[in-house]
């Protein structure tokens, strides 16, 4: 199976690396100094689970140079899924199938919208990692779990198929879960609750987590994701946020979400994706979530300023 990763950042550059390690044939859509790292270097990963190197890396900026793939992992920043739809059409024949990895619930809806429904798989990982530096990428915290399945949760052979190539891969946990809608906004929930709450606090997991006022915060926020998924139509459990506060309780107290860290960085951020959608998604469905919109609103100045920086 020929899987190209468009956006090889901490997500795409870990998930591509280790399945390149286990002797899939991969090709990376990467930019800039990270691509040329790659391409003279090689992709060095530094994991929790074992350091390596894939070398040689075939990376290209151009997707038009890598050809057409078998599946395509979709790894950016949530915003940049609209323009990469357009940009990885030199990849897609006809059955080529994409599988997104952001963070939020809104990236499967944009590619459906720009491939086709008959395209998209939904999709969602854990795992805390980054770009320490161009060309490596940095796995801390828990080992990788990635989730994925048609939209419609039908068997289908394309998706036992690529959980048959991840299951040569022992450092990724994978599966293909009774509901994909449901695991998708589980994690919906804790990324939203956790990356708000830290990026507000300017402080790792484990000190949100212990502080009482705070830890009813990131409590409140998975409450109102719960009760809007619910009302849209999602199977959530009514004890969804008891089970979230237990996985938080159990991450690597050090753990720093990718849009918190991002924030902290003073870069272009997922809030919209995020605290952003919770409460655009609360107005629509008339669900109130006055917790998000604390959060988003306190963010959202300083999200202004990145965005500003960044075009200029």
């Amino acid at each position: 199976m020929k899987i190209a990763i468009f956006g090889t950042g901490g997500v795409g550059g870990y998930f591509g690396g280790r399945l390149a390690q286990s002797g899939q044939d991969v090709v990376f859509i990467a930019r800039g100094a990270h691509r040329a790292a790659i391409a003279e270097h090689g992709l060095r990963v530094e994991s929790i689970d074992g350091d390596f190197t894939v070398r040689p890396a075939v990376v290209f900026e151009d997707p038009a140079e890598a050809g057409v793939v078998d599946v395509v992992n979709v790894a950016t920043k949530a915003w940049q899924v609209a323009e990469a739809a357009e940009l990885m059409r030199p990849l897609l024949g006809p059955n080529t199938f994409v599988l997104p990895l952001e963070n939020g619930v809104d990236s499967v809806e944009t590619l459906v919208s720009a491939l086709g429904r008959e395209r998209v798989l939904g999709g969602m990982c854990r795992i805390s990692s980054f770009v320490a530096a161009p060309g490596l990428i940095r796995h801390v915290g828990t080992s990788a779990y990635l989730a994925f399945g048609e939209l419609d949760n039908q068997p289908s052979a394309r998706a036992r198929a690529l959980l048959g190539v991840f299951a040569g891969v022992p450092q990724i946990r994978a599966e293909i879960p009774a509901d994909i809608q449901v695991t998708m906004w589980e994690k919906f929930a804790l990324i939203c609750a956790v990356s708000g709450v830290g990026a507000v606090t300017r402080q790792p997991m484990g000190a949100a987590r212990s502080v009482p006022e705070t830890r009813e915060l990131l409590r409140a926020a998975l409450e109102e994701s719960t009760a809007l998924g619910r009302a849209r139509g999602v199977a959530l459990a009514a004890n969804l946020p008891d089970k979230v506060l237990e996985l938080i309780d159990r991450t690597e107290p050090a753990t720093i979400p990718s849009m918190q860290r991002d924030i902290m960085d003073g870069r272009p951020s997922e809030l919209e994706s995020q605290n952003g959608a919770v409460v655009r998604m609360g107005r629509e469905s008339s669900v109130p979530t006055p917790t998000h919109a604390f959060l988003y609103a306190a963010l959202l100045p300083q999200e202004i300023a990145a965005r500003r920086r960044a075009q200029n």
